[in-house]
């Protein structure tokens, strides 16, 4: 027979933490008018709820340390510290003290104790960026870390428990440094719990405008300068510039404008002239020349590629990355959508297939977020 009690309130997820406390909590950004980037700051919003470890990957200067900035802004550690460490500027001899701390005396120089990150990160977040550039022989310490909880310092038996998110960071393919032995395959998996992929500034150029406002105005303030308005035609060519550097080369770009208002149609003129690099100084000549190297003729607009050998085929475009983004699409097309065999078609593994697809084909990548979206997250 049938109880007409009511059913109990079933108690909130303990991995969703604080999010009925948390009312609407905001970062400091841009309001974007592309799509990928809409779904990006939705799958932040979503991650910040959930204590997990998180994988941003993507170009550099496309802005992935303001990512994990905002998953950290957007979250219950809010109000806890982020402490940014860059692998690729580790000391390989200090590398385990500045990760894990060290007691007074544990080493020559070490004058005073230090917590290192992840004790000073303590109920906060740590930001590893370039995480593939982590040395070898230090990454089975992560490994436990991300394990256990724990750090023991150098030069110290005790163990010290820390309660910390991981958020890395890198524009490099992991998966290839693994399969090079340059990274651990379980460490990967440790730190990939969850995957964000950063676009580029070229796949958003609707945001162009944008950052162009954003920074022009910032620096108008920061020099007290009057504002530079690009006029129609000079914006135009600002959206369709590649920006290899993406936002942070942009950033740079326009202060350059500020710094040389007197000569601002040669800053541009220097950008649009050399969009594969920024300006580097000239290089004195060595003494033992290389031999010379016969000059690439200037690219012409809409050429197409000249014609290849007869025993190889012709691509469409010279741009590596446009020549990727085209091989996942089609290898999704040609296989009705199917990961596994598109992944088998171009020789790559599943994991990679799926960072792919993500970068390239961010609708297919939207609509398996969603039918995903209902799965319970497990702990870490």
């Amino acid at each position: 027979m049938a109880s007409d009690a009511p059913l109990p309130t079933p108690s909130p997820s303990p991995f969703a933490r604080a999010r009925a406390s948390r009312t609407d909590k905001r970062w400091p950004r841009l309001a974007s008018q592309a799509r990928s980037v809409r779904q990006l700051e939705e799958s932040i919003h979503r991650v910040a709820d959930f204590d997990c470890s998180v994988l941003v990957t993507g170009e550099t200067g496309c802005g992935k340390e303001e990512v994990a900035r905002a998953i950290h802004a957007a979250g219950p550690r809010a109000d806890k510290p982020f402490v940014a460490l860059n692998c690729s500027g580790l000391v390989s001899a200090l590398a385990e003290s500045q990760l894990f701390g060290h007691e007074k005396g544990s080493f020559t120089g070490a004058l005073g104790a230090s917590r290192g990150v992840f004790r000073a990160a303590d109920g906060g977040v740590v930001f590893l960026d370039e995480i593939g550039e982590l040395p070898l022989e230090l990454q089975p310490k992560l490994l436990r870390v991300l394990q256990l909880w724990e750090v023991t310092p150098v030069g110290s038996t005790e163990v010290h428990r820390v309660d910390v998110q991981v958020i890395a960071a890198t524009n490099r393919d992991l998966e290839l440094q693994i399969e090079k032995g340059e990274f651990r395959e379980d460490l990967f998996y440790r730190l990939n719990t969850i995957h964000l992929a950063v676009p580029p500034l070229r796949d958003r150029k609707e945001d162009i405008p944008l950052f162009i406002e954003h920074f022009s105005a910032h620096y108008a303030r920061e020099y007290d300068r009057p504002q530079w308005r690009p006029e129609p035609d000079v914006l135009a060519k600002l959206v369709e510039h590649p920006w290899p550097g993406n936002v942070r080369q942009l950033a740079q770009a326009i202060q350059r404008i500020y710094v040389f208002e007197n000569r601002v149609d040669e800053v541009l003129a220097s950008l649009f002239a050399a969009p594969a690099a920024p300006d580097l100084p000239p290089l004195t000549e060595p003494t033992h020349a290389a031999p010379a190297i016969p000059p690439v003729a200037e690219p012409v607009a809409d050429a197409r590629p000249p014609a290849p050998p007869a025993d190889e085929p012709a691509v469409p475009t010279f741009n590596l990355d446009e020549l990727r983004r085209l091989a996942v699409r089609q290898a999704m097309a040609a296989t009705g959508g199917h990961r596994s065999r598109a992944a088998e078609m171009l020789g790559v593994s599943l994991n990679t297939m799926t960072r792919l697809v993500g970068e390239c084909c961010p609708e297919i990548a939207s609509k398996a977020g969603r039918k995903k979206a209902s799965t319970a997250t497990k702990p870490r």
